[in-house]
């Protein structure tokens, strides 16, 4: 698990916390009911960036390590785990592939949020096998990625066209061990040790400012400062101008989003 060339993801980190939508509560909700969390549990955020799943998971556990390859990353999530008075949370500098020699320890159940298609799939699961007690499971999150079934939003053209016209019509997605692969997480799950899956999702609608946009932008690594470059100041102001001309009414721009859960547990004897 390494990050794209160039600091990308590095740069992203003042805007990744603040703009990228968060896992709806209910999520943990349900983590906390399913595996009957109640303080006394350790877990594994792999890929933990700034914290997006560990600071809601830590009230539930007795520690949470938060693992990923990126200092920047670590320091911010150290920062908002401070600011918002959350403890019980061990960050740790670190990836996939050095995860079997950081003496992690057990733990009930493993997460990552948009880290696991930077790891080498197979492998990293049967790592996980060693690590992860009897009961545990996988747990794969995303929040706000695209789906067939939601209406995307159509100030996104907006936002489309003018990432096109500044970096051309191939988005950077950067490249990996596994890339963006072909072969669905839930696929090589069923392959895996952890082959009980399930996929659990919920809906909700955020509302942006024009600024929260933009900063949104700015929190992935194909339109991270790094990737924009010198031509951030301007990819910002057409982006800005471009989205003022759409105009929405309220002057907020509203996006159906979805958290969703894939859940994968060992087969039972």
């Amino acid at each position: 698990m390494k990050p794209p060339p160039g600091g990308l993801f590095a740069s992203t980190v003042p805007y990744y916390a603040r703009f990228r939508p968060a896992y709806d509560p209910r999520l943990f909700a349900l983590l906390g009911q399913r595996f009957s969390l109640d303080g006394s549990q350790r877990v594994l955020d792999l890929g933990a960036g700034s914290g997006a799943l560990t600071l809601p998971l830590a009230p539930l556990l007795r520690e949470v390590i938060a693992v990923d390859p990126e200092p920047e990353m670590i320091a911010e999530g150290r920062r908002l785990a401070t600011q918002a008075r959350v403890s019980g949370i061990e960050w740790r500098l670190g990836s996939s592939d050095t995860l079997l020699a950081m003496d992690v320890g057990p733990v009930l159940l493993t997460v990552m949020g948009a880290s696991f298609h930077w790891t080498d799939r197979e492998r990293l699961l049967r790592d996980l096998d060693t690590l992860i007690e009897p009961e545990g499971a996988v747990v794969l999150a995303t929040c706000g990625a695209q789906h067939d079934d939601l209406e995307p939003p159509p100030w996104l053209a907006v936002v489309e066209q003018v990432r096109r016209r500044h970096l051309g019509p191939e988005r950077f997605r950067g490249s990996g061990p596994a890339g963006y692969p072909d072969v669905r997480h839930q696929e090589v799950l069923l392959r895996s040790p952890f082959s009980r899956v399930e996929e659990i999702h919920w809906d909700r609608t955020v509302s942006r400012s024009v600024d929260e946009v933009v900063g949104l932008q700015l929190s992935y690594s194909f339109t991270s400062p790094a990737a924009l470059g010198p031509g951030r100041a301007a990819f910002e102001r057409d982006l800005r101008q471009a989205l003022n001309a759409f105009g929405p009414v309220g002057g907020l721009f509203d996006e159906r989003v979805r958290t969703e859960a894939v859940i994968a547990a060992r087969l039972p004897g």
